[in-house]
């Protein structure tokens, strides 16, 4: 059977995967059946081991909210559907259960930085001339900076780190805390202000944001990696006092995830 050909216009489809292990089950398999899925994981691994897609990472779930957890991103949905059945195929029957399962696609958001907003910033924060060598040369630079980000959101290549915490959010629409009813310029003053708390966690965090609205029970998931737990925990923690999360975000549960690769979750799980 060949699935049909779903494609975006911008961007590639995202799916977070979380399984516990069902150790009654498990714990009927031969050795060489527990070896045999292990071949097989580390076989699907490999052959979607791409900076941005096809891509598959394993990690060990933290907090035994799972035990297994998935990370994958394909440019076409069937792509998508296809490694999220080959990754259960890898398994016996009966030895896994899917706890949680998010699906998303990478976007632009309506907020983003444009050429135009860069060019202002110049003229009226820098005051510098537009006609000068020096408001061209940094013009240059900020395009090039808006260019590539606007990249990264559609085809994202993050970095493998030790930690990656995934959760979902909405924007809160109750009584006067409703961010859909305010005009585009508020929100987007705001969403600014949201941002700049994130980059000063450049270099201890990576994230990834991506749209569910239409897709999934949430509107966003937030995936955050990182080489230490504390630099999650202040990331989330400062960002509550900022009113974009503070007055209106509602957030799902967290799910903290350990990078392993397959052999070292079989040592990890004792499986």
């Amino acid at each position: 059977m060949e699935l049909p050909t779903v494609k975006l216009d911008q961007g590639i489809h995202v799916m977070h995967l979380f399984y516990r292990v069902d150790r009654m089950a498990w714990s009927e398999l031969t050795p060489d059946e527990s070896k045999e899925i292990l071949q097989k994981l580390k076989a699907l691994c490999n052959a979607n081991n791409n900076p941005c897609q096809p891509f598959l990472r394993t990690y060990a779930n933290v907090g035994g909210k799972a035990d297994f957890a998935f990370w994958l991103m394909a440019a076409e949905l069937g792509t998508l559907a296809q490694m999220h059945r080959d990754l259960e195929d890898c398994f016996q029957p009966g030895t896994i259960d899917c706890v949680y399962s998010y699906l998303s696609v990478t976007e632009l958001t309506e907020y983003q930085p444009t050429h135009e907003d860069a060019e202002a910033r110049l003229i009226n924060q820098e005051k510098l001339d537009p006609e000068s060598e020096e408001f061209k040369t940094k013009f240059e630079e900020a395009k090039k900076h808006v260019d590539s980000y606007r990249h990264f959101r559609l085809y994202p290549e993050i970095q493998d780190w030790e930690v990656m915490s995934f959760y979902p959010m909405n924007k809160r629409r109750s009584g006067n805390d409703n961010w859909y009813v305010m005009d585009f310029d508020a929100r987007k003053k705001l969403m600014s202000g949201h941002a700049r708390v994130g980059r000063k966690y450049a270099g201890r965090i990576s994230q990834l944001i991506t749209g569910s609205t239409g897709i999934d029970d949430w509107e966003w998931g937030v995936t955050l990696v990182s080489h230490q737990l504390d630099a999650l925990k202040e990331i989330v923690y400062e960002m509550r006092f900022d009113e974009v999360s503070a007055r209106y975000g509602d957030f799902g549960q967290f799910y903290i995830n350990m990078r392993l690769q397959p052999a070292d979750l079989w040592v990890h799980l004792k499986l």
